[in-house]
């Protein structure tokens, strides 16, 4: 077995004074876990070997877009179908508030304890050991995501009709996905600091066009206005349309977490995260409320391109062009799409190898798991990591579009989990932080509404989990239905239960919850500050905006 064994009391830390000459290339702050530490039994520095290397333009950008792939371009136009144009907007602007709600719990803990591993150290930390293990476990298994983004590229390709199969586009895609991660975070930060920007532009451009479809100024079919709200309708498959668009509405928002856990290695986390999470709120409203309502504006929820048809996956964009009698741009949209689906693989391989790191180092997963290459990456995490992508390039040997309603399933219902952790951390980590009489003061970043938001997020992801698979059971249940709405919970359930019977831990006391280890100092905040405004002008600008 990988697991070490836990003590309960906590640790004696000193905190190490950092080198400002060497900022981009060491951790900052202290990591170094004692032998009395709730997470291990021996000296370990959490982010040894690691390098902070994404700059604030790396984390905003990557925060700005690094959820706009799939979900979004691929999904919102079977949403539409699905709900009708107001269930589907009613689900996104949902799902949107819940998640800001839960990228500032995350942000909370982040800014005050940026390390690698991120919300399942949390969990090990301030909750139980058997919940950190299973969080990180689940968040892993959600590398399940790779795979639905290279069945949704090989998907996407064959709009052009090539000629090689869809493993083989798929395999070429994971390797240069593998090799990215090999190098390191600094080469991670620039392709998806170019890769959001693509991806924000085609939404940008999307949203300019929908607008003058929706007014008639292009198109020749004259203003659409809420023709199509009256039919065919408002609302498709009335309240339980509605229900079932949460879940793969949720997907279209998950990725969103990743400026998180970016936090252990991003320069100056104390000032850029809050910023980033800070500009959550707007950024939804923007790439997802506004899109998925111009969607319902410019095409009726009826039409049969946005549920069926080899090619319905790129409908709900490519098609606005169509409308709008700009052919030739359709060839350009669907590179675009191209390119947003490898970069949500990109940085599903980037977040699980992160994962990997986090639990090894917690030891709860092998020990090299957690050695890094002479560029900081986890090069084994990101192999390991990687692992679960090939294998699932052949289950599209059989279909790539099965395949992507299977693993669109599964990644689903583990990112809910995910966001329902990180939620019921928070709530723990600040009842632990006021019963040891901490100041709130010290915190860099709050979360917003404490209590009660975070309480909502819980609540809410855990309906949206046990009820989506309600189409199962009615009118009659189906066996295969049932399997593909709930199978993401396996993973997690057992992780739980597993850890419990084996290692037979228990909730860490409220009193005996670590805050020092790896904690932002008063020096800490002060340098990220003095660092940030040395920028010139025109950058704190630009930095404020994205």
């Amino acid at each position: 077995m990988f697991f070490r064994e836990k003590k309960e009391d906590v640790a004696d830390v000193s905190i190490r004074p950092h080198d400002s000459e060497k900022v981009e290339e060491e951790y900052m702050y202290s990591t170094t876990m004692g032998p009395g530490s709730i997470t291990s039994k021996h000296t370990i520095d959490l982010q040894e070997g690691t390098k902070r290397g994404l700059d604030a333009r790396h984390v905003q950008m990557i925060a700005l877009g690094g959820a706009i792939g799939t979900g979004l371009f691929l999904n919102s136009g079977g949403n539409i179908a699905t709900a009708g144009p107001a269930g589907a907007f009613i689900a996104y602007c949902v799902i949107g508030f819940m998640v800001y709600c839960i990228m500032t719990c995350l942000g909370e803990m982040a800014t005050y304890m940026p390390v690698s591993g991120s919300f399942n150290h949390y969990a090990t930390r301030f909750v139980d050991p058997a919940l950190g293990f299973a969080l990180g476990w689940n968040y892993w298994f959600s590398a399940v995501t790779i795979a639905t983004e290279l069945a949704a590229a090989a998907t996407i390709i064959k709009w052009w009709q090539p000629v090689m199969p869809d493993p083989a586009w798929s395999t070429i895609f994971m390797v240069l996905i593998l090799a990215i991660n090999l190098v390191g975070v600094r080469l991670y930060g620039e392709i998806e600091y170019w890769f959001a920007l693509v991806k924000i532009l085609i939404v940008i451009m999307f949203i300019i066009i929908g607008i003058l479809v929706a007014a008639g100024a292009v198109g020749g079919a004259g203003p659409t206005g809420f023709r199509y709200w009256n039919d065919p309708g408002a609302f498709a498959g009335g309240p339980v349309g509605t229900v079932s668009v949460l879940l793969s509405a949720g997907f279209s928002f998950q990725g969103t977490e990743v400026v998180g856990l970016t936090a252990g290695e991003c320069k100056n986390p104390t000032r850029t995260i809050p910023r980033a999470i800070r500009n959550t709120l707007w950024r939804i409203v923007i790439f997802y409320i506004i899109t998925i309502f111009l969607i319902g504006l410019c095409i009726p929820s009826n039409d049969e391109r946005l549920g069926d048809g080899e090619d319905t996956t790129t409908a709900s964009f490519t098609l606005i062009f169509d409308i709008a009698g700009i052919e030739v741009a359709s060839h350009l949209v669907n590179v675009v799409i191209l390119l947003s689906v490898l970069s949500a693989a990109n940085s599903a391989l980037y977040t699980t190898s992160r994962t990997l790191l986090g639990l090894a180092r917690d030891g709860n997963a092998p020990a090299f798991l957690g050695r890094v290459n002479r560029f900081g990456s986890p090069f084994w995490a990101v192999v390991f990591s990687s692992l679960i992508g090939f294998a699932c390039v052949f289950v599209s040997i059989y279909s790539a579009e099965e395949a992507f309603t299977w693993f669109l399933s599964i990644t689903a219902v583990s990112g809910f989990i995910s966001w329902s952790g990180i939620a019921f951390v928070q709530l723990r980590f600040r009842r632990a932080y006021v019963k040891q009489g901490r100041s709130l003061e010290e915190l860099p970043f709050r979360a917003f509404g404490y209590p009660y938001t975070g309480i909502f997020a819980v609540v809410l992801t855990i309906l949206i989990i046990l009820g989506q698979g309600y189409g199962a059971f009615a009118p009659e249940f189906d066996g295969v239905t049932f399997a593909t709405n709930y199978i993401g919970l396996v993973p997690a359930i057992v992780c739980y239960v597993g850890y419990k019977l084996i290692r037979r831990t228990k909730v860490v006391p409220l009193l005996d919850v670590d805050f020092e280890t790896g904690r932002v100092t008063d020096l800490d905040v002060a340098k990220d500050t003095e660092e940030i405004g040395h920028l010139p002008w025109y950058k704190r600008a630009l930095a404020w905006i994205f």
